[in-house]
This record gives structure tokens, sequence and C-alpha cells, in this order.
């Protein structure tokens, strides 16, 4: 099941305890983020460069109508200004219906200019993060196993969804008009200057009270929305964690707490969100407070210069002043927002790219290793003196070695957490040996190609997952297209080809997420078909036939013994009546090879083997009656 992210906004937050539990202060231990690192805006956005330059011209054209229509924009004032102080003339009302013609063309044209250069720009941003969005999901499922299970998937999400969406906001909120907003400053200053360089001067003199508020701002807007971004992927780790396990959560009514926690989380989240609100609205209160000054100086300073000095301030030319002033404040309040969602951006980035810079890569292929040993069809796999730890100072696996040849079945046993279903995953190098070799036809792993590696395997789990689609693709998992003469001879070869064709839609029945429309024995035994399609020569069952009824085991033995056929199986096996036919018995013990050998030579050793098989059978034998007809 998964869940959709959360979106950064306003959120009621419950009330939140005094103390934290000791359970909530577990989370915040598995969940906050590390301490990131100094966000560098060039640096970011010369990382985003890449997505972006496919579609460079979208923008050249966006900036180029942006300006030409900032060109028009400051046209404005000045046929104000001419009409104005023209009205008392002869043709005072002819040049003011002038004016007012060409004002009106002026306010078409920008608007007809609006449009597309809004168009093209997010055009080319939307595009741009698609391919952005699409990179960080093909990075992931280039990451080792290792790297998920230290990493809550929430947190994951929250990269793909919520990061890239902010760094999208970017282009959707305009973001790149700052360009524009930029040359619209500069030449706004020039025609002030040339209109009154004194009224200039009075305006100008309001600007360092930007420059501190925008300087005092800067750095804790950064880390309010850096703050956010981390909670943010907080609560989706927490709420995937809740709605995956929603089940569990009911049986043990833990509601109530789960409830509390999720509070606590989400007040932690109000609490940054509203953080970076709270700068962003004094930012643009305090421009705006600075901008109606400034219009008031200029009032009061024109009003007493005309009445002191013999060179009053025309009427027109003060109409043109302060529409320019407000012009002038425009663009300044409107970089103070575009540079908040710059920095919004910026922290969104700077977690994708710390992401994209995880070097824990999935098997990557070693040449060095290519020559220590060649291809063997006799040997399909073989450990040799494996010792391997998923926690440092915890090995799992001890000094373990043990091969097997083309075309033999061997079984693994042992108690839970000996490290059997281990060995599955160093086989297709999930997780790499911390010393000693696997190999595999007599090829160490590590010089292998990952895809050609794999496709020695098929593996049954005992966890089955399957994707949303239909019981032909998911038998067909790894095939764009499935073919369904494979398809319907895996599933016969499974001996179920009736099971699955009286659905209702048959081969072409709908599969919801993760099987939920599907019993834990179908899914089992699509499991298995999809193992039997890819047809390759080792098959490893981790407990392949745990969920499936007796009747259906017993077809699945049967179908078992013709897949195997020719081809080596590696079956890891908690009961043991599932393995008397086998080849030879791999018995572990806390992390070690024990014995090894046939299962009636293993009786007769009376060692680990005869224990487990004695204990396993008196369970059997002391269940009730009604137990086992049940069954």
């Amino acid at each position: 099941m998964t869940t959709t992210p959360i979106s950064p906004g306003s959120a009621k937050g419950g009330k939140v305890a005094a103390t934290k539990s000791r359970s909530a202060a577990a989370l915040d231990k598995f969940h906050e983020e590390g301490k990131l690192g100094e966000t560098y805006d060039a640096r970011m956005l010369a990382r985003l460069w890449p997505f972006v330059r496919p579609y460079s011209r979208h923008l050249v054209l966006s900036i180029g109508l942006l300006l030409g229509n900032a060109g028009l924009a400051l046209w404005r004032p000045l046929l104000m200004r001419g009409a104005l102080d023209g009205f008392g003339a002869p043709d005072g009302l002819a040049r003011l219906t002038r004016a007012g013609v060409l004002l009106v063309v002026l306010l078409l044209a920008e608007q007809a200019m609006s449009f597309p250069q809004t168009y093209v720009m997010q055009l080319a941003g939307a595009r741009a993060m698609a391919d952005l969005r699409r990179h960080v999901f093909r990075f992931l499922h280039t990451r080792r196993l290792g790297f998920f299970d230290k990493t809550p998937v929430g947190r994951l999400v929250t990269r793909v969804t919520n990061d890239v969406d902010a760094v999208g906001e970017m282009f959707a909120s305009g973001a790149i008009n700052a360009i524009g907003d930029l040359a619209r400053l500069v030449v706004i200053v020039v025609i002030m200057l040339a209109l009154d360089w004194r009224m200039s001067l009075i305006a100008f003199a309001t600007l360092p009270l930007v420059a501190l508020g925008v300087n005092w701002t800067r750095r804790r807007i950064r880390d309010a929305f850096r703050e956010v971004r981390t909670k943010t992927a907080r609560m989706n780790a927490y709420l995937n964690e809740q709605v995956s396990g929603v089940g569990v959560v009911q049986a043990y009514a833990r509601e109530a707490r789960a409830s509390a926690e999720f509070d606590e989380i989400n007040a932690a989240y109000r609490t940054a969100n509203n953080r970076s609100i709270i700068y962003d609205a004094s930012l643009d209160a305090a421009i705006e407070w600075i901008s109606t000054v400034c219009i008031a100086s200029i009032l009061w300073y024109a009003g007493a210069r005309t009445k002191t000095l013999p060179e009053g301030v025309s009427f027109g030319t003060l109409f043109a002043f302060v529409a320019y002033i407000e012009m002038f404040f425009v663009p300044i309040r409107d970089l103070a927002q575009r540079y908040t969602l710059v920095q919004s951006a910026m922290a969104g980035a700077e977690r994708i790219f710390q992401l994209l810079d995880n070097t824990d890569e999935d098997a990557p292929a070693d040449p060095a290793r290519a020559a220590v040993g060649a291809r063997d069809e006799a040997v399909a796999f073989a450990l040799e003196g494996v010792t391997f730890e998923y926690k440092p100072g915890s090995p799992v696996l001890h000094d373990v070695s043990f091969e097997a040849r083309a075309g033999e079945k061997i079984a693994l046993v042992g108690a839970t957490g000996a490290g059997k279903s281990t060995v599955a995953s160093l086989l297709l190098r999930l997780y790499d040996v911390r010393a000693g070799t696997v190999r595999v036809f007599g090829e160490d792993v590590r010089a292998m190609d990952r895809s050609a590696l794999r496709r020695n395997f098929a593996v049954v789990p005992q966890d089955v997952f399957l994707f949303p689609g239909t019981v032909a693709t998911n038998i067909a998992a790894g095939d764009a297209t499935p073919d369904r003469a494979k398809v319907v001879r895996a599933l016969e070869r499974v001996g179920v080809l009736d099971l699955f064709e009286r659905r209702e839609g048959g081969l072409d029945a709908p599969v919801l997420e993760r099987g939920a429309n599907f019993s834990a024995g179908e899914r089992q035994l699509l499991a298995f078909a999809r193992a039997l399609y890819r047809d390759p020569p080792v098959l490893v069952l981790d407990e392949a036939t745990a969920n499936v009824d007796s009747d259906t085991e017993a077809r699945l033995q049967k179908a078992l013994d013709v897949a195997t056929k020719g081809r080596t199986a590696l079956i890891i096996a908690h009961r043991l009546s599932t393995i008397r036919a086998v080849d030879r018995i791999v018995v572990f013990h806390k992390g070690r090879v024990v014995e090894q050998g046939t299962h009636d030579e293993l009786l007769s050793a009376g060692g680990v083997f005869a224990r487990l098989h004695r204990l396993q059978f008196a369970r059997e034998h002391e269940r009730p009656a009604s137990a086992i007809a049940g069954e």
C-alpha cells in the first residue's frame, strides 16, 4: 500500500505533549535528517542546468518576451505625463485622447506578450522537472539494497515528489522573471534620474532599508524552508509506515498512540511552516511600508518645492514620478517574493542532490576480478570462506563454504536467523561479502554485470510482491509485453492454469496494489509461475510452499520435480518434510555450516539436523487432530 505525499501547507495539529514519549523520541532519531551543509545557490543552479539545458530555447524566448513586455510597461507613465502636462494647451484634449489610445494599445500588446511568455517558461520548467523526477526515480533503482534498509520509504517519496515540486515552483511562479525585474529596475532608475534627480535621491534613500530587510531575512528564510522540507520528509515517512501497518495498529488498538505521535510530528511541521510564512510576510510588509514612506516623502518634497522655488514640479511629472516609484517597488517586492521561492527551490534541490550524491551503487562490476575465475558450467554457484554482516561488528555468516553443481538440488535448513536467506541475497549480490568469495558458474559475482548475474536466477520468496496490472504482466515481470504462450506454459508447469483461467478475465484479470485481490496462496503460485516464465538455470525457492494448502502443495511438489529437472535449485526450507528428495542438505547453525549430506545421512548422524527433525515432527504429532484436519 502506498500513500500520497504531503505537500507543504498549513495543517491543524493536535495538542503537543509536554514530554516526548520514548517511541516518539525513537522516531525522531530514525526520521530526522542529518544536518545539511550550507546551500550554495549558484552550485545548485549549476547542477540543475543539465536538466534545463534541453529547453534553453524556451527560456531564451520567454526572457525575450519578458524584456519586451517590461519595456512596453515603462512607456505608460511617460505617455500620461505628456498628456497631463499639455492638458491646458489648446490641443490638450487631442493630446489626452491620443495618449489614451496609445495606452490601450500598449496594454493590449503587454497582455498579448504575457500569455506566451508565461506559457513557454512554465512548459520548459514542467519538462525539465519531469526529466529530473525521472532521473531520481531511475537512480533509486541503481542503489544497493542496504541503502533502502536504512532509509525510510517516505523520505525517498518526498525527494521524488515534494522536493522536485519545490524546484518546479521556481518556474511555475515565474521566479525566472527576476531577470526582467532587474532590467526594469535599471531602466526605471535611469528614467527617474532624467525626470528629476533631486526627487530620485529622496526615493533612493530608502533602498538601504530594503537591503537590510532582505539581508536579515535571507539566511533565516533559507533555514526555515530547509526545516520545512525536513519535517515534510519525516511526516511522509511516518504516514507511510502507519498506513502500511494499519492492520497491526488496529489489531493492537494503537490508534490513540499513533494519533498522538502523528500530532507531535504534525505540530513540528506546522511550526516550521509558520516560521517560513512569518519571514515571508514580514519582508513583504516591510517593503510595502518603505514604498509608502517613499511616496509620501516625494509628495511632501514636491509640495514644499512648489511653494519655495520658482521651478516647481509639474502635475504630469509628479504623476509620472509617483507611478515610477510604484513601478520601482513592484519589482523589488516581486524579487523578494521570488527570492523566497528560490530559497524553497534551493532547499529542495539541495536534498535532491544530496540523494544523487549517494555512492552506494547496486553491485558495480569490478573488472580487476574478472581474471580470477573463468566460466565453469559444471558448478552453478559456490561460497568460499564467506563472512558477512549487515551491521559492522555483528556477523551473520562466519566462514561459510559450500557449492552446488549444475543440476543439483540443494536445501538450506536451520533455525530462524541462522543465515539461510542471506545466502540467496549474496548469490544475487544484493549485498557484498565482508570476506571470502561468492561465485556463479565459476565467476566472482563482483566481476559480473548485475543484469547478467541476475539473469541466472529466478527467486520465489515467501513474501510475494505483486505489481498493479494483470495476471499475465505479473508473471512476465521484466518484459514490456508478456509472451502469452510462455505465460500459459509457466502456469501449466506449476499445475494451476485452470485455477487462474477460471477467474473473471482469465490471464487478463486485474491485479490490485500488492495483489490485495488474491489470496496468499494464489500470490505464491503466481510468483512460482513468474520464476518458471523466466526459465533461468538456477531456481531459488525461499519456503515457496509456505502459503499454499495441502492439495495445492502436492501439485506444486510434482511441478517442482519437473521444473528443477536439468537445472540447479536452492531451496530454503523451514518445513523439513518438503526436502526429502533433494540431493544434499546444508545445515546452518548460528551463521555457520555445521553439517552437509542427504536426508537419511543427516538423520543417521544424529546431529543438528536430526534434532531439528525430531523437534519439528514431535510438534506435528502433539497438535490436536482437529487442527490437522483443518489444514
